[in-house]
């Protein structure tokens, strides 16, 4: 490889690799002390499908996503769980249990498919006015409700092991 090529190289990917942690706006992993203290707690009502999320939760999940469309299916749904090359129509990921609390917080587990299925949790807070992803992490599968999804939060069974949600 000649010197511009591999400069070329170089260049691709630090950006390729600033994509991710450029698109993060708080921290993953354990939930933080206070976000901790606070959603001891919490109480969700359940969201059985996307559309049941207020929009603004919608918008971040798709910037969050960084796709052109929110790409994730309802719970039940059909998506990609396996090879993505199965069906390329699908969305990458499944919604699998959803709420949101009377103080304006909204939990998200979902499932994102592919050659190594990984399920994902997300913790917004949301007005009419604005919405902000406060934290998020990889949790483990096998969560049925959004009360399982926040014990295993309490009980720090997530990693910040999140390159792609």
């Amino acid at each position: 490889m000649t010197r511009p090529e591999r400069l070329l190289c170089a260049i691709g990917l630090s950006l390729w690799s600033a994509v991710p942690a450029g698109s993060q706006t708080a921290p993953v992993g354990a939930l933080p002390g206070e976000l901790r203290a606070h959603m001891k707690d919490e109480r969700f009502g359940i969201v059985t499908s996307i559309r049941g999320l207020p929009l603004g939760v919608r918008e971040e999940l798709q910037k969050l996503f960084g796709s052109g469309s929110l790409d994730i299916a309802d719970p039940g749904a059909e998506f990609q769980a396996g090879n993505a090359s199965a069906n390329p129509a699908l969305p990458t990921r499944r919604l699998v249990a959803a709420g949101c609390s009377p103080d304006q917080h909204c939990l998200v587990y979902y499932q994102r498919g592919g050659g190594t299925p990984t399920w994902r949790v997300v913790l917004f807070h949301w007005t009419p006015d604005v919405t902000r992803f406060e934290w998020g992490a990889t949790a483990p599968g096998g969560l049925a409700t959004v009360e399982d999804v926040r014990k295993v939060i309490l009980s720090g069974a997530t990693t910040g092991e999140t390159m792609l949600w």
